[in-house]
This record gives structure tokens, sequence and C-alpha cells, in this order.
């Protein structure tokens, strides 16, 4: 089969493509920079310099595909320039859906997010959920307005056009904020996590192949969340603890400790330039929030069948060690 897969150069993406590649399958990776993916061409993808933002740039890349996977995504928290979040994730997603209607693709998986949902009060929510707002972030809202305005009436209309909602995906060499979190914890810089807020954690190998299982065997027009087990912040760094013998964070603040603490950031982000992971916005996610959701539906309908996080986190605390030239400690368990 051939596929057309944009985001390829991203975590998931990438992930996408060489499991693809793997089965045997054709591979195109759309990417504003092929120097950022050469690495999926000597693994035998066809790289096409293309923008979702650009509807020209994608006619040549996505006629006479098989399928379609469209994960690119504007993904940024806690950051003052978020001009591109809407032309990405909105316009950018209607601008390749329209395409592929134009050209006819014959099945397209679209990455969206359980964020969606924001933060769902500890209540794990299955695809029938739909969050009207607030919203705690521009990603969030923009990716609902991707969701429910753009792709699920398009799919209505008869698009054949099946829609994926991740959780947390991490999994080695992850460059998103929860990657960078691992590395702090194993370099000793990371002395707090958030008091109850909990994620659904989905390694990214798992993610992917959900990704080829819904083009194969995802009932159009319908959603999925393939979101892994259900961890708070601290259980995931006191496993960490329990895998590498590193100390995990001692202190663990609460929701109105953080939320507090989002408030004055608020006010002193207005006048000075703070890293991300001090912006309101980045605090406002950890603050007692939970974004978590049901994947038995994937499970009965697709096939999806996550990891465990001890499993998966062991692989990627190993990855990450080994790369930051720590030792590991082979009488742990």
């Amino acid at each position: 089969m051939k596929y057309l897969v944009t985001g390829a150069s991203g975590f998931i993406g990438g992930c996408l493509a060489r499991q693809l590649l793997r089965a045997g399958h054709e591979v195109g990776a759309l990417v504003r920079n092929p120097g950022s993916a050469r690495d999926l061409e000597a693994d035998g993808a066809v790289l096409h310099q293309g923008d979702i933002r650009d509807k020209s740039s994608l006619r040549a890349p996505m006629s006479g595909v098989d399928g379609l996977f469209h994960l690119a995504a504007w993904y940024r928290i806690g950051v003052k320039d978020r001009r591109e979040a809407c032309r990405t994730n909105v316009e950018g997603t209607r601008n390749v859906l329209e395409t592929a209607r134009e050209l006819g693709v014959p099945r397209i998986v679209y990455t969206s997010t359980v964020a969606v949902s924001s933060d769902t009060g500890g209540r794990l929510v299955d695809e029938g959920f739909r969050h009207q707002g607030p919203w705690l972030t521009l990603y969030e809202r923009t990716k609902w307005m991707a969701h429910y305005q753009v792709a699920q009436p398009m799919a209505e209309a008869g698009l054949p056009l099946v829609i994926l909602q991740p959780g947390v995906v991490y999994g080695p060499g992850d460059p998103s904020p929860i990657g960078t979190a691992i590395q702090q914890y194993l370099q000793g810089q990371l002395p707090v996590t958030p008091q109850r807020s909990a994620f659904c954690w989905a390694h990214v190998e798992d993610t992917a192949a959900a990704h080829l299982l819904a083009m194969e065997r995802g009932r159009l027009g319908e959603s999925y969340i393939v979101a892994g087990p259900v961890h708070s912040f601290r259980e995931v760094f006191e496993l960490a603890e329990r895998l590498t013998g590193i100390p995990a964070p001692r202190i663990h603040p609460g929701p109105g400790t953080m939320k507090a603490m989002a408030a004055c950031m608020s006010l002193l982000g207005a006048f000075l330039p703070l890293p991300p992971t001090y912006a309101a916005e980045s605090l406002r996610i950890t603050a007692g929030t939970t974004y978590i959701g049901d994947s038995r539906k994937a499970r009965r309908e697709l096939g999806f069948a996550p990891r465990s996080l001890e499993e998966g986190l062991r692989e990627t605390l190993d990855y990450e060690m080994e790369r930051l030239g720590l030792a590991t400690n082979p009488t742990l368990p």
C-alpha cells in the first residue's frame, strides 16, 4: 500500500512511518524541512517538502495514495508566540482533509487528542464525551476546533475518515515536555511533581501501531481513544525510582498551590520572559488536572493493546540513561 504521513518528522509520525516501512508499505513523508528527516529517507521513505498551512503544496504528495495519516500539529505549552496555533491545527487540518476529499483518498486517519476533553475532573471519559470549554491551553482549544468543527463534520458528510485520540505519549527520544521531565529527573534536576495530576500513558510504539490498526480496521466516521493506563505524575516517578534507584521528587504541591503559582506567573509573564516550564499555562495543566480517557472501544474494535507503564518506562529510562552517560544498576528489578 502507498501511504502519506504528515508530521512524519515528529515523535509519533516518525515512529509510524518506520512501522509502515517495516511492514513493506510505500511511505511518503510530508515535511517542511527535508533536512530534519534524512534518517527517514535513509530508511526508505520518500520525502515531500510541503506545509499543511499551504494547501497548494499538498496535492502532489497526496495524489495516488491508498491512505493518508494526518499527524502534523502545533504543540506548544507555555510559549508567548502562539500565532501559528490556529493556522496549523485548524486551518492546516482543513487544508489536508479538503485536499484528500478533492483527490478521492480512500481512507484517512486523523490524529486528534484526549486533550480536547481538557481536565476531565477525575472522570474516565469516552468518545461520546464532548467538552464545551473553557480550555486550559491554546493547544486544547485549537485541537478541539479541528476535531469538532473540521474533522468530525467532514466525516459526517462522507469523508472516509477515522479519528484517533491519544493521551500522553512517551518513549525513547521523546522531545516533548514529558521527555524533558524524564531527563531532568535522571539528572537530579526535577525537585517537584504535582499532587493528583494524572494522565493516560501510552508508549510511542503502541500509539503508532494504533494508527495502522485504525487505517486497516477502524470504522469510518468513528473516533477512538488510544490512551494507555492511568497514572499520576507522582506514581510515574516513584516507579522510575524503583527501576533506576535515582530518588524521585519529594515535593508534591497540591492543586491550590499550583493554581496560585499559575496566577502569579501569569502576572510576571506579562513583563518578564519565563521558561515554558514555569509559564502560567504549564502550571495550570498540572494543578490537580486529569487528562484521562477510556480506550475500551479501541481495544475491542481495533485490537489496541498498550503495554504497561513499567515495561515502557523501563525501556525509556534505559535509553535516556545511556544517552546521558548514566550507569544503570543491574541489581534493580
